[in-house]
């Protein structure tokens, strides 16, 4: 694959920073273009079937090739490129695969923390997504120690998290609600992926910034603690 890839994006998607972090841990460069999803271009309508980033455009024979969905963009990534990030072994690979999925259930599980419209509800989220990581502390406690998920070896599950953790940055600067509390393991793990090349280039300069003004846009009871904090930092 000679031809540069082009990776349709938005600026705050976590499933476009797992593409793009695959892609510059198999060290390929590729082209990005964001989109914005409130107003989509019709030509983004025209090739994207769910109307959702990411996209991979894939140059080939003069023609080009739109694939959709992140999962089905990192498997073609480690079928056709070097670098692997799979484990060979298929029980490891379908173990790794699994945690993915994981990590795409507490991408959900976020999305309605953070959307909670009430304190009761904010609360019970806060408890669902904490037990959620306390499932993730005893599977990295059991027997795998290392830098990584997987250990010494950069993998897939590392670039699936990463993007989640982010959040957590965002979150921390609100309020400590606890949710990572007790997961030293966990934390570990994010504090070390913060600090990875391939995380830090994912995303824009200005992404703190573009979370922190979505979060405070939600009509939820997070934006409420947002702009309760902001007035108490305005007052004299």
């Amino acid at each position: 694959m000679t031809a540069k890839l082009v990776l349709v994006s938005h600026h705050l998607c976590p499933y476009v920073q797992r593409a793009a972090i695959s892609l510059a841990e198999k060290n390929v460069p590729f082209e990005r273009i964001t989109v914005d999803l409130a107003d989509k271009p019709a030509w983004f309508k025209a090739i994207s079937p769910l109307g959702r980033v990411p996209l991979l455009r894939v140059p080939q024979n003069g023609e080009e090739t739109v694939i959709f969905e992140s999962a089905v963009i990192l498997e073609f990534l480690e079928e056709t490129l070097a670098n692997p990030l799979h484990p060979a072994d298929p029980l490891a690979r379908a173990r790794h695969r699994a945690w993915i999925e994981f990590g795409s259930a507490i991408l959900n599980a976020i999305g309605r923390f953070y959307s909670a419209p009430t304190e009761a509800a904010f609360l019970a989220e806060s408890k669902a997504l904490s037990a959620m990581f306390d499932r993730l502390e005893a599977e990295l406690a059991a027997g795998r120690a290392g830098p990584w998920f997987a250990g010494e070896r950069f993998s897939l599950v590392d670039a699936v998290y990463a993007p989640i953790f982010r959040y957590f940055d965002a979150f921390d600067r609100i309020g400590d609600f606890g949710v990572l509390s007790g997961k030293p393991r966990v934390e570990a793990w994010r504090k070390r992926l913060h600090q990875r090349p391939s995380v830090k280039d994912a995303v824009t300069p200005d992404y703190p910034q573009r979370l922190h003004a979505f979060l405070q846009a939600k009509d939820s009871h997070l934006s409420k603690l947002i702009r309760r904090n902001e007035a108490a930092t305005a007052l004299p």
